[in-house]
């Protein structure tokens, strides 16, 4: 009997050592997340590829744009559950300065995946290839790689594809890096299904900690949101109103801010971004900034005729050279510029004319490559001009301009800042949109 009683003792210590050493030689480690697995970029991206697809409807449509009812979020959504991909969740990229990126997808069921891969090689010349260990599918020439695991798909194009593939496969739950973390937790453009979010150190030595780009569409424009934000308060801020051309076609820029402070605030991300500007072409920046008073205005649209001297040589019949100076016609662009101005304005014309940047001809001047122009100065306001007159004016409230570029125009606003944030937006054309995907 004791012998029965101690056996059954030794086995129910047994299930009780099992039960609680068990942890120590099982993974009960929940699984990394696709944040958990993302390398860091440049830029960083989240994506709800359904709720794009469902937002451009509209606009592919309205278009014609062949093969739109591939984009369709019903057609997307059947093609990627029957192939184990989950469009539902956000997918996430990354992106580099130097063209390299890559992204990752949620997985359903990693067992459809093959037969996907297997449908693309009948279109793709698409090869299979194993590193460490791991199959990965090559797109021929392109540099750009296809893998996946039970719970992830990750698509690649550069030449890191071993360094990012181990990160994705061998990251651990928390393992997210310290930029996506800031990313995750940023509050600006939280619920938009379309962000981008850059820190990377060319933002930086501007002057700003966060650039962050969002986008909104509807049948015929597609506008991209931008918001940047700086450590420390900025030297501008926007003016109530301003003079400007009053001319609405062609190309058009209006600037109007306080800008007194940021004659001395060299490192305002602004002054920086000024200066890299004026660089180019030995500009006086500090000269300008102390007699501009922050209303600036440039206009250019359409032709005008002007005479152009032209030296014409010709040889006799005794072989004698002799040169002639010959007025002919030439269309050249018509422009204007104009910028508020107070008494320093003579320093920086003087500026100007020393480093040629604005040079006499005659009766006339010419900024660098620019045709004749005249120029207007009035104690308030300087004008540069190509017509005969000085163009219309008007008072505008509004930052920004338009752009025209292969028949297309482009709009960019200032929406608004303050001390350490500032808000704008890029108003693209369907046209034009179309004929920036088409570059890539």
């Amino acid at each position: 009997m004791a012998r029965k009683v101690f056996f059954i003792l030794f086995l129910i210590s047994l299930l009780v050592g099992f039960f609680y050493f068990r942890p120590l030689w099982t993974n009960n480690e929940p699984p990394p997340s696709l944040l958990d697995r993302i390398p860091s970029g440049d830029f960083l991206g989240r994506v709800y590829l359904l709720d794009v697809a469902r937002e451009s409807t509209p606009l592919t449509y309205h278009n014609k744009i062949p093969f739109r009812d591939l984009f369709s979020p019903e057609f997307m959504l059947a093609q990627a559950k029957s192939y184990g991909l989950d469009l539902q969740r956000p997918a996430y990229f990354f992106a580099n300065e130097t063209g390299e990126w890559g992204a990752l997808v949620h997985v359903l069921d990693s067992s459809k995946i093959y037969s996907g891969v297997v449908r693309l090689q009948k279109n793709i010349d698409l090869q299979d290839t194993i590193v460490g260990e791991q199959k990965v599918f090559s797109f021929k020439g392109k540099q750009s790689y296809l893998t996946y695991g039970k719970d992830w798909l990750f698509v690649y194009k550069g030449g890191n594809l071993t360094k990012w593939m181990y990160h994705v496969i061998y990251s651990k739950k928390g393992d997210v890096t310290k930029v996506w973390k800031t990313f995750d937790k940023e509050k600006q453009f939280k619920n938009e299904k379309l962000v981008v979010y850059s820190n990377y150190k060319k933002i930086s030595q501007k002057g700003f900690t966060t650039a962050m780009f969002a986008h909104d569409m509807d049948s015929s424009n597609f506008r991209v949101k931008i918001y940047m934000r700086t450590k420390n308060a900025l030297a501008v801020s926007p003016k109530k109103e301003g003079l400007s051309f009053s001319n609405s076609t062609g190309k058009l820029l209006n600037l109007h801010f306080n800008m007194h402070k940021l004659r001395t605030a060299k490192n305002d991300p602004y002054y920086k971004m000024m200066q890299g500007l004026s660089k180019r072409v030995s500009f006086p920046l500090q000269s300008f900034l102390n007699a501009w008073e922050g209303d600036l205005s440039y206009y250019q649209g359409g032709f005008i005729n002007v005479k152009e001297k032209i030296i014409e040589t010709a040889v006799d019949e005794n072989f004698n050279v002799s040169e002639k100076v010959v007025l002919k016609d030439k269309k050249v662009p018509s422009f204007a510029l104009l910028f508020s101005i107070n008494d320093k304005i003579h320093d920086l014309l003087y500026q100007l004319f020393v480093k040629g940047i604005l040079r006499r001809e005659e009766n006339k001047l010419r900024f660098l490559f620019s045709p004749p122009i005249k120029m207007n100065l009035t104690p308030e306001t300087v004008y540069f001009y190509s017509s005969d007159n000085v163009p219309m004016t008007t008072t505008t409230t509004s930052n920004g301009g338009v752009w025209t570029y292969r028949g297309a125009r482009y709009e960019f606003h200032l929406d608004s800042m303050n001390q350490k944030e500032t808000f704008g937006t890029i108003n693209l054309p369907a046209k034009g949109l179309f004929q920036i995907l088409r570059t890539f």
